[in-house]
């Protein structure tokens, strides 16, 4: 017979001592650290322990003796259910303290490096109702909730739109009112889920591959205008064309009214064909008086408001004079280009989704911004010393790279180019910490600025300025 695994430890009355890597909560308990969730730091509790590594273990919160001064009450109904929001028992003040610590420690500990004094973070005016997109699936193995299940009945309606359940790629917890978009958001999609439900149209099911609704995004742009798009598993014409003429009579307000006939094994839409059933294929945002063209393929970040104080902040530290060559890393779809653009002599963007930079040609065009030129392709493919010879020498890098921060080639490249200036905006403190170590030989940090984009969840973005060293010199040759 195997040897019988040594059951794991029951802790008990642990108190909570602080917020850790990727917002968990955690307690020590002889010098051993342990991670959980759903608690806040001075919260006393029973922890049993799941998972047992050599350096932490990871547990689970079975009883609650006493709740911390620091705690405040959850405001949506769906709050410990869904996978969202997990830090709405957390007042927003504290909130932001753990952020700020957050990207404080990372840059510290993970970067080694010599830091200036951390700018206090720039909290989010709003704290509901921020986010300008939302997807949401159709699913018909629907979430049942504790209190569901404590009452003993058979439900027959399984069919839910909503989110996925954490760690559960075929459950969907069926979402009355999220607290993440306008009100107009849930009106859309709580009158899409009734429509289909009175008339049978089939939720998806992804294990199976079968059904007709898969998949419905909402964008709400900060000028008022709407996008909404519903993904079809198959086509069903009747069922589709009723579906749509129903959320366009129901909802006239809506810009945008699209569909895609998604036959593939997963969600994404990027490379599929997006139709057009009513208004525009487009709609349309503005800062400070620019407008931008977001199409149902674009990105923008998802707070606008937020959005525009991050750019404000990554121009500000730029100094730009007018005089400036800048590149625009991962420029997605110009929106740093052409936000800076009217300070520079020349804006260069790069950006691998090639829709993106046709958006990017087309917000410049739409702004009467003439110095402005953008590139599709791999970063690291891109930028090469062939590409700053032809296109200049650059005095000022922006860089806005996704979570997994930039590739050591595209790092070297930097270093070779030697702007005067670097600008990392980052929505991952670590690995920005990592990159930042690469540039060190380079470049000092001489600002640090964190941004809460993303209330009552534990992500932050971060704004760093890096100037070149004094004693350093471009050792990069370019072409006369």
């Amino acid at each position: 017979m195997g040897r019988r695994k040594k059951p794991l430890p029951l802790f008990e009355r642990v108190t909570i001592a602080d917020v850790g890597a990727e917002g968990k909560a955690v307690a020590k308990v002889d010098d051993i650290v342990i991670f959980t969730t759903h608690v806040v730091p001075g919260d006393i509790v029973d922890l049993q322990v799941f998972r047992k590594k050599r350096r932490f273990m990871e547990a689970r919160v079975v009883n609650i003796h006493e709740y911390s001064s620091e705690r405040t009450d959850a405001f949506c109904q769906h709050f410990g259910t869904c996978g969202g929001c997990k830090w709405q028992y957390l007042p927003y003040d504290k909130q932001l303290f753990y952020k700020e610590k957050q990207v404080t420690e990372q840059l510290r500990r993970i970067g080694h490096l010599e830091l200036p004094e951390i700018t206090p973070i720039k909290g989010s005016d709003k704290t509901t109702f921020y986010r300008n997109k939302l997807e949401f699936t159709f699913s018909n193995k629907r979430w049942l909730t504790q209190d569901e299940i404590d009452t003993g009945k058979n439900f027959e309606n399984m069919d839910a739109l909503g989110f996925h359940i954490p760690g559960m790629f075929d459950k969907v917890l069926d979402i009355e009112k999220c607290w993440l978009q306008t009100e107009s958001s849930n009106d859309i999609r709580n009158e899409i889920r009734a429509y289909a439900l009175k008339n049978n149209l089939s939720f998806f099911d992804i294990r199976n591959q079968e059904g007709l609704l898969r998949n419905l995004i909402i964008r709400t742009a900060s000028t008022g205008e709407l996008m909404v798009i519903i993904s079809f598993f198959h086509e069903s014409e009747e069922e589709r064309i009723g579906l749509l003429k129903h959320v366009k009579t129901k909802f006239p307000e809506i810009t945008s009214l699209m569909y895609v006939i998604n036959e593939k094994a997963n969600d994404t839409i990027t490379d599929q064909e997006i139709i057009c059933f009513s208004g525009r294929d487009h709609i349309f945002e503005e800062m400070e008086g620019l407008r931008f063209k977001i199409g149902p393929k674009s990105f923008y970040q998802t707070n606008s408001k937020q959005a525009y104080e991050l750019y404000k902040i990554a121009r500000e530290y730029a100094s730009l004079t007018g005089d400036e060559v800048v590149y625009d890393l991962y420029t997605g779809t110009g929106t740093i280009a052409n936000f800076v653009a009217g300070e520079a002599k020349k804006v260069v963007g790069i950006e691998y989704v090639p829709e993106a930079i046709e958006d990017a040609k087309v917000n410049s065009e739409l702004n009467d911004i003439q110095n402005t030129s953008f590139f599709a392709g791999d970063m690291k493919a891109t930028l090469t010393p062939e590409f700053i010879e032809k296109n200049g020498q650059p005095d000022v890098i922006f860089t806005d790279p996704p979570r997994a921060g930039m590739h050591d080639d595209v790092v070297k490249v930097m270093l070779l180019a030697a702007p005067k200036k670097i600008v990392y905006v980052s929505c991952n403190p670590a690995t920005q910490a990592r990159d930042l170590t690469l540039l060190d030989e380079g470049y000092r940090v001489v600002k640090v600025q964190p941004v809460d984009m993303f209330p009552h969840t534990h992500h932050v973005e971060n704004v760093v300025l890096l100037e070149k060293r004094e004693n350093e010199s471009a050792n990069f040759r370019f072409a006369k």
